[in-house]
């Protein structure tokens, strides 16, 4: 799937991409946040050929994103579920797609998926928000910092950078 793995890496994001595996592996998620749960729907849907969507939801699986559940004995049959841990990395999805939609990366006109609250129908975004007050912030605010859980790597990562900006 590939060639170096994030082993060792102290890193949130990395750690993210290694439990979704690797672009079809994304799709996967995507397509269970459309509502698709079965094998030959995400066939359909990515173009992706057998080998490689057997691998990608066993992948899935192990990292704990996706279950599987029988739906089918004779032959046998899975449909597929995100998980809680699954559910959590999918809140991604729209915000991909949003961000897509604003670099009109897909090549289509307009939007190809809207995203609404479901009680609502109102249109949904995503943004920053400061925990405390409450104000919507855009990108130039966010500001980060060394959190409990860094390491000498992380710690270089955020020097560096900050040595960069004051030149």
């Amino acid at each position: 799937m590939r060639s170096k793995g994030f082993d060792g890496m102290i890193c949130s994001i990395a750690g993210v991409m290694a439990a979704i595996g690797d672009r079809w592996g994304l799709l996967i998620l995507r397509d269970l946040v459309l509502g698709l749960r079965r094998y030959e729907d995400f066939r359909h849907s990515t173009g992706v050929t057998h080998a490689t969507l057997s691998d990608r939801l066993k992948h899935l699986e192990e990292n704990e994103l996706i279950e599987r559940r029988r739906y089918q004995t004779n032959p046998e049959r899975f449909e597929y579920f995100l998980t809680k841990k699954g559910m959590q990395i999918a809140a991604v999805m729209p915000v991909l797609a949003q961000i897509g939609d604003r670099c009109d990366v897909s090549g289509a006109s307009a939007p190809p998926l809207k995203f609404v609250n479901r009680k609502t129908g109102a249109d949904i975004g995503w943004g920053f928000f400061d925990k405390k007050t409450g104000e919507q912030l855009d990108a130039k605010d966010l500001a980060i910092k060394e959190g409990p859980g860094s390491d000498e790597l992380v710690r270089w990562r955020l020097s560096h950078a900050e040595r960069l900006h004051k030149k």
